[in-house]
């Protein structure tokens, strides 16, 4: 099974320095984050941005496509839809770095929902793992097998809306101390009254962390759990 979706190429005009994979949430679509290239291409104008879309339709809602099913959010389902759905979102990330002659520390993924599920499933567990990974309003499924299965230290960025009525913004906890565990850097932000999106100072802090992330500046101690305050 192959994906693909919107792409935005750089916005310097040249050849693209780094690869931002932006990856959806249940029942949108690949052009439901494309828009954030417009703006995160100011901070990071080398960058290819492409968006796929899920594989599968959502069941009555041909425009709508998903990961995987989700019908109640239990963590026995999650496990298993990232599981499944791994594989396609694995060979896509392949595929657009071999497209681009670049290196996996050339890599971000940036998730919403259901897509920061996928990017933390699927990133964590590359060898050699992205340069990043921004998740928004999500989840970290299968939390018991991380330390057995992660591959790649790869460096988190978590971002969830305190009034998120769709997946409660404890999910960040949760997984912020699940990859704390494992050994993992992880920065976290929480907006007071968002609900299910994306906050423009949630955004402005991963626009810093992904920069940071592919200049090299980053600086997260292993095993760290950072709150990370609003810009000024």
């Amino acid at each position: 099974m192959t994906i693909d979706g919107p792409r935005v190429a750089p916005k310097s005009g040249g050849d693209p320095k780094q690869l931002v994979i932006f990856i959806h949430g249940y029942g949108a679509n690949g052009q439901d984050l494309i828009g954030l290239a417009e703006p995160l291409g100011q901070v990071l104008p080398d960058a290819q941005f492409v968006s796929p879309d899920a594989p599968e339709e959502v069941p009555g809602y041909p425009a709508g496509r998903q990961w995987f099913p989700l019908t109640r959010l239990s963590q026995d389902e999650l496990a298993d839809g990232v599981r499944k759905a791994g594989p396609v979102l694995d060979q896509f990330i392949t595929e657009e770095l071999e497209r681009y002659s670049l290196t996996a520390d050339k890599l971000a993924l940036v998730g919403f929902s259901q897509g920061t599920m996928m990017a933390l499933h699927v990133g964590l567990r590359r060898d050699p793992g992205p340069a990043a990974i921004v998740g928004f309003s999500g989840a970290l499924a299968a939390p018991e097998t991380l330390v057995d299965e992660f591959k790649s230290k790869v460096p988190v960025l978590l971002a969830h809306g305190e009034a998120d009525p769709v997946v409660p913004h404890q999910a960040l906890d949760a997984a912020a101390q699940a990859l704390q565990q494992a050994g993992l850097s992880v920065l976290c932000h929480k907006t007071p009254g968002l609900q299910h999106a994306i906050a423009p100072e949630g955004f402005q802090i991963a626009a810093g962390f992904l920069r940071q992330a592919f200049d090299g500046s980053l600086d997260v101690p292993p095993g760290a759990h950072m709150v990370q305050p609003a810009p000024a």
